[in-house]
């Protein structure tokens, strides 16, 4: 689903790592429709092929892990040679699962945060090279990176250290033209994260009441939160930390209804 904001991204390349499904899948749309040549990532082939073909002509994929750096770089490589410097990097790769602290393996520990930290800081190390000046970087944060929640201490840690990436880089790269902001979606309706979290309709009540604004975003809300970042609307904005959840972590998001 496309984004509704209206922008005009011709002759721009844009990367989406993480963008072949979910929250991610409907940025890249949104930056397609609006004229950008796309490149996703994902670890899976079949999923790659998928959001491949659903961009459209001239969309490129690229299965790896972000946790193999050289996967990552090599890709970004291959990118460039083919159609030219990133203009807006998306970096949206993740993992999640609801376990108590006593109940998380140490390796689940750090599943999470090899995805969603170390991944993070070998996408931005990787695609700087690639990256045009001006440039602009989007990570994909969460609220846990701002709202301790139970049962995601592993989350909590990752994602508080995917937005101190995002200020550290905007300034250390910000005289070279590159900016560097995190989105943090809310609740996201109809996403995999978001049925994980809130499995039953009692929980999924519980989720909306919580929301100031009264409801569940959808993957048009952060997208078009994306677009803007990444046109040249939001020239001045670099290392903020901006939310797409309805107020919902400002309100102290909570997953209280996960507790019962």
């Amino acid at each position: 689903m496309a984004g509704k904001a209206t922008f005009d991204f011709t002759g721009k390349n844009v990367f989406v790592v993480g963008g072949t499904s979910g929250i991610n899948l409907g940025i890249a749309e949104a930056f397609a429709a609006a004229g950008a040549r796309m490149g996703v990532a994902s670890r899976k082939q079949d999923k790659v092929d998928a959001a491949v073909a659903k961009l459209g002509e001239g969309a490129l994929g690229y299965a790896y892990d972000v946790r193999n750096y050289d996967d990552v770089a090599a890709a970004f490589a291959a990118f460039e040679e083919t159609v030219g410097k990133i203009d807006v990097l998306v970096s949206g790769a993740a993992g999640n699962f609801p376990a108590p602290a006593v109940g998380l393996s140490p390796n689940g520990f750090k599943s999470v945060v090899d995805i969603d930290l170390i991944g993070t800081f070998h996408v931005m190390r990787a695609a700087h090279k690639h990256m045009a000046r001006p440039g602009s970087i989007i990570n994909i944060s969460a609220p846990q990176a701002v709202q301790a929640m139970p049962f995601q201490i592993h989350v909590c840690a990752a994602k508080a250290g995917v937005d101190m990436i995002t200020k550290c880089l905007a300034i250390e790269w910000g005289a070279e033209g590159l900016r560097v902001n995190s989105v943090i979606p809310g609740p996201i309706d109809g996403t995999e994260g978001m049925e994980r979290l809130a499995p039953t309709e009692k929980m999924r009540t519980a989720v909306e009441k919580s929301v100031p604004m009264q409801r569940m975003g959808t993957p048009d809300d952060v997208a078009d939160l994306c677009l803007f970042l990444g046109s040249d609307a939001g020239r001045y904005v670099s290392g903020s930390i901006v939310g797409a959840d309805g107020g919902w972590s400002i309100a102290g998001a909570r997953l209280d209804m996960m507790m019962s």
